[in-house]
């Protein structure tokens, strides 16, 4: 952090570069890419003072200044990632995002994008007072648990939970179509599973639905799949993920209000299925966006090397699976 201008209210790590896993990712160890995620409260003066400081990391678009830059950042996930970038000997990656943003995201899922991200492991590295960011914080992997409930049968393992959350961010994604290993959910959690337990072991100790054996490093569930048990979850979801589900289900012309519709979606035997739909439109548009930047914002050079990197891991991946 010592490289980068230090008005950060949230700077975190992720990824394979942090986090082990299995598969092909694996394999590279050391050699992975570190990503980080920057929040900051001001990104034109954040910018203002990168570019002063690490020229170099950007593209083209550093002779446009940080107040196109910051314009640029505020479409699609509101990231702005300068990517490939060589940093006490590794490669890393690091995106910026303002507070604002961020915590938008972490409390109604508007993107999915970094609220995705924060649904999985990774290594806070500095955070500051910021009360409402660290009730975002709790709130996102409370409504992971929630989204996962509707999602999962009335009985499930520990695992099966963690897979769930961690598939959600990548529903609907188009790069696990192109561009990353179809094994990825899984080799993020299984070697990962002690992670996880640290990050929910707290929302589910809370959870009456659950009996969480933590020192048997068990999870006893039996969710309540009645029609009112899912309308209760269905109601504690994020706001954008209501209005996904309401638009899917909601034929056009009808003005009913959300609870209605909500109430329609709980007594339906597929209600998991439309909770899964409604998630993967929020994903879908965002990941769209956000990868057409990556031609601006890392410059057409990087973007074929960063998307060439992205291939070999998802042919690796295959081959393995299927050898």
């Amino acid at each position: 952090l010592a490289h980068f201008p230090q008005e950060l209210s949230l700077a975190f790590a992720y990824g394979s570069g942090v986090f082990r896993q299995a598969g092909s990712a694996a394999e590279h160890g050391e050699n992975n890419m570190l990503d980080f995620v920057f929040a900051v409260d001001d990104s034109v003066t954040w910018h203002m003072m990168n570019l002063l400081k690490n020229r170099s990391h950007y593209s083209f678009l550093k002779y446009f200044g940080p107040k196109q830059i910051t314009s640029i950042q505020s479409c699609g996930a509101g990231l702005y990632y300068n990517t490939l970038v060589p940093c006490n000997g590794r490669m890393i990656k690091y995106g910026i995002i303002t507070t604002d943003t961020l915590i938008d995201d972490l409390f109604h899922w508007k993107t999915l994008y970094v609220a995705g991200r924060l649904q999985k492991p990774v290594k806070i590295l500095t955070q500051n007072e910021n009360s409402k960011l660290q009730a975002a914080l709790v709130s996102n992997l409370k409504s992971a648990v929630t989204a996962a409930f509707l999602m999962l049968p009335e009985s499930f393992s520990e695992e099966d939970l963690y897979m769930q959350i961690a598939g959600l961010s990548y529903s609907g994604d188009f790069r696990m179509i192109i561009g990353e290993d179809k094994s990825k959910v899984q080799n993020i959690v299984k070697p990962n599973i002690p992670h996880f337990q640290k990050l929910y072991s707290n929302i589910l100790q809370d959870c009456p639905q659950v009996v969480y054996k933590h020192h048997l490093g068990r999870l006893e569930a039996s969710i309540d799949k009645s029609p009112e048990g899912q309308f209760t979850q269905l109601m504690a979801l994020p706001k954008t993920l209501q209005q996904k589900i309401t638009s899917l289900v909601n034929p056009p012309g009808k003005n009913r209000d959300v609870e209605e519709i909500l109430l329609q979606v709980a007594h339906d035997p597929d209600c998991g299925f439309v909770v899964h739909q409604g998630i993967s439109g929020i994903v879908r548009s965002s990941s769209i966006v956000q990868s057409a930047k990556t031609i601006l914002t890392a410059g057409a050079k990087k973007s074929v090397t960063y998307s060439m990197k992205k291939l070999y891991k998802m042919t690796k991946g295959w081959l393995r699976k299927t050898s």
